[in-house]
């Protein structure tokens, strides 16, 4: 079982958060652990890209439903038909599904909501550290961030970046996995050849020098 990193930094405080919700299923698609509902998750999501790179959002949108009501509806006429003709009684061709439970309970929404709060309050708390510039160096850092982010925003659009993470997130898995021992081996003379830079900024910039913990 793959452990997933931010499960571990939730605070034992916060009820209903001890598991993050999503985890196993988005980390058997990201996986392709099933290769048949991983390809159609996959598909599914750049279908939907690509098409959101012709049309409008309210086009897409409204094309899908007409195709998924074009579906439903011809099935539904033909197991009618399909009936009249065999003289059966089987009933509504879509019954199980109607009958499927499909609202969440106040213990879901709880769990969705603590979950969504605690990311929200994280992410609130690193933005005012970095932004009030609790350590220089982290907001240093932020800035080049910022920066290489203009020239990213110049080269690719939104809807550009979001396909290539969707692709990303579908693919850097498996292959990290397959080449997990040259990719940390590379990792590691990156992050060591970073601190030294780091480490040389601090030491020629005043204030710069965290604090010992």
């Amino acid at each position: 079982m793959i452990s997933n990193p931010l499960v571990n930094q939730l605070p034992l405080g916060i009820p209903h958060v001890k598991q993050l919700p999503f985890s196993f299923g988005s980390i058997d698609l990201l996986y392709w652990r099933d290769i048949k509902q991983t390809g159609i998750v996959f598909g599914s999501f750049l279908l939907l890209l690509f098409s959101l790179t012709q049309f409008s959002v309210v086009s897409v949108v409204a094309y899908l439903a007409l195709a998924a009501l074009s579906a439903t509806i011809s099935f539904r006429i033909y197991k009618s038909v399909l009936q009249a003709v065999q003289k059966t009684d089987e009933g509504h061709p879509f019954k199980t599904y109607l009958e499927l439970e499909i609202t969440l309970s106040q213990e879901q929404i709880q769990k969705y909501t603590d979950c969504l709060q605690f990311y929200v309050n994280n992410t609130l708390k690193e933005l005012r550290r970095l932004f009030l510039v609790q350590d220089l160096v982290d907001s240093l850092k932020f800035a080049v961030l910022m920066w290489l982010l203009t020239y990213v925003g110049a080269l690719f659009n939104g809807l550009t970046l979001l396909l290539m993470a969707v692709v990303s997130m579908f693919t850097l898995p498996v292959v990290y996995v397959k080449h997990q021992a040259q990719i940390d081996q590379y990792l590691g003379l990156v992050r060591t050849h970073i601190n030294a830079v780091v480490a040389k900024i601090q030491a020629k910039i005043p204030g710069a020098k965290r604090h010992a913990e």
